[in-house]
């Protein structure tokens, strides 16, 4: 899953919570899973940012004999319950993290799709500021009119969630295929800031591959192919 370069970076695991959208009166209005997001404290790792919950693995996550994605899924359980008191169960991988180089602090990051429990959110005083569900899409449309922040792998797993109709479909998405890697780079221009990904042209795919988020005024936006 992994370059060599990257082999040594600490690992972090991530839950991307998902329940199904209360049902509304208007048959036109489509369905969408909602997904749980924290509003970090504005100090610290991502200052002000609405996430998932998760953390870093610490050595109460290990085991002998597991592999970092093992590791990591008990990080993103641990985590969970301690920033919103959700006790999950069965999580699925579905994508890994790798940080451009050249920036401060690089983790890996894992991210796997869990179903909410139930049950109240208690959220850690020290770590979240405000947790609410969103639909992925008004959680872009927030982003958009500068209601929320969101950094790149949330939006771009926010984007990739538009397509489930339910949980069932986000979870047989996700089963169906490797956890997708996500190396990380960044291209600045005069309007914004790109990113791109394995498979995009500009790291090394066939012409006119796309696989990046475009951060720029007045919207961001995905390219794919």
């Amino acid at each position: 899953m992994t370059s060599a370069e990257d082999e040594d970076l600490p690992v972090a695991g991530t839950a991307v919570i998902l329940r199904d959208a209360t049902p509304v009166a208007d048959p036109h209005v489509p369905s969408a899973p909602e997904v749980l997001l924290l509003r970090r404290p504005d100090r610290g790792s991502f200052a002000g940012a609405w996430v998932f919950p998760g953390g870093m693995v610490d050595a109460g996550d290990r085991r002998e004999g597991s592999d970092e994605q093992e590791d990591a899924c008990r990080a993103a359980v641990r985590e969970t319950a301690e920033e919103a008191g959700l006790e999950l169960e069965l999580l699925v991988p579905l994508s890994c993290w790798v940080p451009p180089a050249g920036i401060p602090k690089r983790v890996r990051t894992w991210f796997f799709l869990g179903a909410d429990p139930g049950g109240m959110i208690v959220a850690a005083p020290d770590e979240v500021v405000e947790a609410r569900w969103f639909a992925p899409a008004a959680a872009l449309a927030a982003h958009q009119a500068g209601e929320i922040a969101l950094l790149p792998p949330t939006w771009r797993t926010l984007h990739g969630l538009l397509g489930a109709a339910s949980i069932a479909d986000a979870f047989a998405l996700a089963r169906g295929r490797e956890p997708q890697l996500f190396r990380t780079r960044v291209v600045r221009t005069e309007t914004g800031t790109v990113f791109f990904w394995d498979g995009d042209e500009l790291a090394g795919g066939p012409p006119g591959a796309r696989d990046r988020l475009i951060a720029a005024e007045p919207a961001w936006r995905y390219e794919g192919s």
